[in-house]
């Protein structure tokens, strides 16, 4: 059974920063890609942040400068540093792998970032 559980997720005013932590289970972790996606009501889910089981990164446009992602394959945790937060960061945030063994896509359980203006 794979398990991801999202932590860190709280309230902040906007210029304010967030980590976000992932642990997971049940995957064989240093193999796998480990992605964070957000939903923001009324919006569809989109990627924000992808590392490599290399260490490679990459990011939406509109978190680039701001959002750092990182690994540490010893803990089975990927985490999301999110600072100069905006308003329009405001989502509920997912962390995301697509298991290289069967196929199939997990999702943690969300948690809510709100950023005040």
């Amino acid at each position: 059974q794979v398990d991801l559980v999202e932590s860190g997720g709280g309230s902040v005013q906007a210029g304010g920063s967030l980590r976000l932590s992932c642990a997971a289970s049940g995957i064989v972790f240093s193999n796998n890609f480990m992605n964070w996606y957000r939903q923001a009501p009324g919006e569809q889910r989109e990627l924000v942040a992808r590392i490599t089981s290399a260490g490679n990164t990459n990011y939406a446009d509109s978190v680039k400068g701001r959002f750092t992602i990182s690994r540490d394959n010893a803990k089975n945790t990927v985490w999301l540093q999110m600072n100069s937060l905006k308003p329009e960061d405001t989502a509920v945030y997912y962390c995301n792998v697509l298991s290289t063994l069967t196929g199939i896509n997990y999702w943690g359980q969300g948690t809510q970032v709100t950023v005040s203006s």
